[in-house]
């Protein structure tokens, strides 16, 4: 069995579909299966004060960096980069870790992933958290301005666009719960300017513009069996019509609009979140 442990090498693996090394955090091995999916720019540090707790309630917690991200590197060809090849990246590390079935929360671009590898793969999934996703193309990101800050990544580096959006443009994802966040807590500002610098270029362009003008995916979860919670920050405007779609299209799907929160609920209003996804995880296991 190929080594996808945290503490391997970074690369790609011989065979059939090739997958990449995934760089990761657990907690609580030999408990429940989970596994959390960061988003577009992020990392696993997007969860990382919740491994713990998580742990503690009896799961076996596993937080990647996804290919392109963080710890874990990746290509520097764009057409490295695609939702089916990261959910068999996360199929390759979850068959790593020995786990036939496990639940699986995707944040955002993570949602995405998230929606891939459910289609492909129904049987490995026991429980499906979609938060702060949405099932096409996201409203509200201008393709142009997103070619442009493209072409800066790609000429510049992560660097110089991260330089060029401090000095000319808010983030479509900016809301109050957001800039209360970068008041109070500048060691979160530090961590995501660190995130979004280890992020590489190639996998800024192609799945940026997979955000933009990707294809829908709403059909095929109406085809998705597992239990479902689709979480969303009441304040996250691009989002929030996609949320509530999914959880109409996912049969018994279950829907949580978090107070006081925008696109990262788990940092903006910590105690709603971990009150609605722990309650899911205890709930669909009770009914189960």
């Amino acid at each position: 069995m190929s080594p996808l442990r945290g503490d391997a090498p970074v690369g790609h693996l011989d065979g059939p579909s090739p997958t990449w090394r995934l760089d990761f955090d657990e907690a609580g091995a030999g408990g429940s299966p989970l596994l959390l999916v960061h988003g577009f720019t992020g990392g696993r540090a997007d969860f990382a004060d919740w491994i713990e707790p998580l742990a503690q309630l009896g799961h076996h917690v596993v937080v990647p960096d996804l290919r392109g991200h963080g710890a874990t590197g990746g290509p520097d060809d764009p057409g490295g980069y695609s939702l089916e090849l990261f959910a068999t990246d996360l199929l390759a590390l979850a068959d790593d870790l020995g786990w036939n079935r496990f639940d699986l929360l995707g944040h955002s671009m993570g949602g995405f992933i998230a929606q891939q590898l459910i289609a492909e793969r129904p049987e490995r999934v026991s429980r499906l958290v979609l938060m702060d996703t949405t099932h096409g193309p996201v409203p509200g990101m201008d393709p142009e301005i997103l070619e442009l800050g493209i072409a800066l990544a790609q000429s510049e580096g992560m660097q110089g666009l991260a330089d060029v959006i401090d000095a000319f443009g808010a983030s479509p994802l900016e809301t109050a719960a957001a800039r209360r966040i970068r008041e109070t807590r500048p060691d979160l500002v530090a961590l995501d300017r660190a995130k979004f610098l280890a992020a590489k270029p190639a996998m800024y362009a192609t799945m940026g513009r997979l955000l933009v003008s990707g294809p829908d995916r709403l059909d095929r979860m109406a085809h998705v069996r597992a239990p479902t919670l689709v979480m969303v920050g009441e304040q996250d405007g691009p989002f929030l019509d996609g949320s509530r779609a999914l959880a109409r299209t996912i049969p018994g799907a279950e829907l949580a609009v978090i107070p006081e929160a925008g696109h990262s609920p788990q940092r903006e209003a910590p105690d709603a979140w971990w009150e609605a996804f722990s309650r899911f995880l205890a709930a669909s296991t009770a009914t189960g």
